[in-house]
């Protein structure tokens, strides 16, 4: 048991007498969300005039001395606030530094930054499994990824809640789709449900994560919101969740006893169908008063102790902490460890300052302030860094030039004219990002948010880099956007590539650093790029049903024999690394892998090892590998270190659907470990279990 559920569970007795005191109204209220729409709207039309500018209340009981549940959203930095909070880089950024430990750094500045704006609970680890990367809310999560999607997501909660403050995991489950949230139903066949997209919260749930909130979307025909399966069965039965669960906002609970009776503990942030209507249900006999019981149980428990712990702890964090120069700082340092060199080609990058008199930077997005998704995750910090305030701080002495692209002659010769040229292309958040609109809405136009209908970049900035690209060959793509960008059609074009993601709020000037050489580039890929969009799994994004195969990204590659353009797990950098002396090795807890790495290059570089495990000698369909580990390391010029890297022989089980239950077969497992999903990348061996 971890030691954030255990100190939960020490309440469990003083929760239970308070509940017992109490009567059913009471016990209903800790159920129910404070605020009426009215109020809600109220609040994002006043003064801060944005959604959550204030956390948002649930339940308490002054009586009883049990605090309300106090809302603030994420997941890219506290949404609370305005010019307050820092704004961190998105998810996906985050999730290609492959770096848990300062993850688990982040959590805590964004856990100092809620209780300082007033809250005690962060709904902001976002742990969905992109299907298809057109997902317009992809951006929030981690990569495609099961495995590095729990690893990443547990160390943010256990950063959030080292503060005391409460951590919310969303959104559970199979939410992966934006303009038909609220109508789809998903369907996948119980191994790909167990195997695929429900590890990563069973992880989370195993770092002791207080809350859950339920999805929109419908499972197998039944509301998430309202699935005993999935949330009573599975999550407080199988995986032993202490915690609450809370829907997601007012669209999240469709019906009172559905509700109840499912194993929804809290209706967010507006009631609708709890509070009175639960108490009648109730006493009309639809719903049982054990299930209120049980429901009031967990959420004073977990209050109890966070709140208890906070004042123990000292701690009276005010807003003095937020945006301080430590998280800012954190900030750019996450920026610096995510962004992504995918090309070098004569290893043009770095530039050298010294041979840069007149810098050009084309493109829309290189003069604008794009921190990515303007929905339920957007942040409002102090100020945000563009690309082109990056490069004038970076060459205070150059000729900084500016211009959008209209004209692709004009373009070709400001191009031609310049020492170097780089290229801001990709999305903001009119292209992708949480769909807000008329529930069941057939009138989807893809211009505010949503999901992506293509996964390439807009034909505008297809022909830009085209026609202006070849002029210069001192040449940059900056990529800006959420999730995989298709690269095919114009990357013979440029000299190098970066994906920069939304790098956060000091995210241009760590592009400039990065392409000035004052930064080292070491993200690495958290998705694989195919050659062609057919590769990928093919989604309806506006349905109401959507089945969703065992196989995707990487693996599905991998399993049908696919090259793909860049590998899951891919990165370069402006050093060079070698990777040696690999061993492996089993017993009956862990697998293990051991290897080498050496810095070969002439300056500091960080290098992500990635262990992956094989199941060429199963009985059954089985991926051909999959991520079950990665260290990240970083080496002066001629430094070695020895990397060891296990895995839980759990994690190496399918579930086997006959016995509802995992199961190890036992038989010669493939072990890789390198620096990317490629074969070329990877030194092999074997284990036997």
């Amino acid at each position: 048991m971890n030691q954030a559920k255990e100190k939960r569970l020490q309440f469990t007795e003083k929760a239970q007498q308070i509940v017992d005191r109490m009567t059913l109204e009471e016990k209903v209220y800790l159920m129910s969300g404070n605020l009426s729409l009215q109020d809600m709207m109220a609040d994002a039309m006043g003064e801060a005039s944005h959604y959550n500018a204030k956390p948002y209340p649930a339940g308490g009981n002054e009586k009883e001395g049990v605090a309300p549940m106090l809302f603030c959203d994420g997941p890219r930095g506290v949404v609370c606030g305005t010019g307050e909070s820092t704004c961190f880089p998105v998810t996906m950024c985050r999730g290609a530094s492959f770096d848990a430990e300062l993850e688990e750094e982040i959590g805590h500045a964004i856990g100092r930054e809620v209780r300082g704006h007033g809250g005690n609970l962060f709904a902001g680890v976002c742990i969905n499994l992109p299907y298809n990367p057109g997902w317009g809310r992809s951006q929030e999560v981690y990569g495609e990824d099961s495995f590095a999607l729990g690893h990443m997501g547990a160390a943010l909660v256990r950063g959030v809640q080292d503060e005391d403050v409460m951590a919310c995991v969303k959104h559970y489950a199979f939410n992966s789709m934006e303009i038909s949230r609220f109508k789809v139903s998903v369907d996948c066949e119980r191994r790909t449900e167990r195997e695929v997209y429900l590890p990563h919260f069973k992880e989370c749930v195993d770092a002791g994560a207080a809350s859950i909130m339920s999805s929109y979307n419908l499972y197998k025909g039944i509301h998430c919101g309202h699935s005993d399966y999935l949330l009573r069965k599975v999550l407080k039965e199988e995986w032993d969740f202490d915690g609450f669960v809370m829907s997601d906002f007012i669209w999240g609970v469709k019906d009172t006893a559905e509700a109840g009776n499912g194993g929804q503990d809290m209706e967010m942030c507006c009631t609708q169908f709890f509070g009175d209507k639960l108490v009648q249900a109730v006493k009309d006999g639809l719903v049982s008063e054990a299930r209120i019981n049980d429901s009031a149980l967990r959420i004073v428990r977990t209050i109890l102790a966070f709140e208890d712990s906070y004042r123990k702890s000292g701690h009276a964090y005010d807003k003095s902490v937020l945006g301080c120069k430590e998280h800012v700082e954190l900030a750019k340092r996450a920026a610096e460890e995510g962004i992504v060199l995918l090309k070098n080609e004569n290893k043009v990058l770095p530039l050298q300052k010294e041979k840069i008199k007149k810098i050009a930077l084309l493109g829309k997005l290189a003069n604008k302030a794009n921190i990515g998704d303007h929905g339920s995750s957007r942040v409002f910090p102090a100020y945000v860094k563009t690309p082109m305030d990056g490069f004038n701080e970076i060459l205070p002495d150059a000729e900084v030039i500016w211009y959008s692209g209209e004209d692709l002659e004009h373009a070709r010769e400001v191009a031609k004219e310049a020492d170097a040229v780089v290229f801001v292309v990709g999305f903001d958040h009119d292209d992708e990002g949480e769909f807000v609109a008329v529930e069941n809405s057939e009138n989807y136009t893809g211009a505010i948010g949503g999901d992506r209908k293509t996964l390439g970049l807009h034909a505008d900035e297809v022909e830009l880099i085209k026609a202006a690209g070849p002029e210069n060959k001192n040449s940059a793509v900056v990529m800006i956007g959420g999730n995989m960008i298709m690269m095919t059609d114009w990357a013979d074009c440029v000299s190098s590539v970066l994906m920069a993601f939304y790098p956060g709020q000091e995210g241009g000037s760590v592009i400039a650093r990065i392409i000035m050489g004052d930064v080292n580039p070491s993200g690495k890929l958290p998705f694989v790029l195919p050659y062609e969009e057919k590769d990928l799994p093919q989604v309806n994004w506006d349905t109401t049903n959507q089945y969703y195969e065992y196989y995707h990204g990487y693996a599905r590659l991998e399993k049908k024999g696919i090259r793909p353009m860049l590998p899951y797990g891919f990165g370069l950098s402006y050093t060079t690394f070698t990777v040696d002396k690999p061993a492996f090795s089993a017993d009956g807890e862990n697998v293990r892998a051991v290897c080498r790495v050496k810095n070969t290059g002439d300056r500091e570089g960080a290098q992500v090892v990635q262990m992956y495990v094989g199941f060429g000698n199963s009985s059954i369909d089985r991926p051909v590998k999959l991520l079950r580990g990665f260290q990240r390391v970083t080496l002066s010029p001629g430094e070695e270190k020895q990397i060891e890297i296990s895995c839980p022989v759990e994690k190496l089980k399918y579930y086997d659907t006959k016995s509802a239950s995992f199961q190890l077969e036992h038989m010669e497992y493939e072990m890789y470990i390198g620096t990317s999903s490629a074969e070329e990348d990877l030194l092999k061996g074997t284990v036997s279990l």
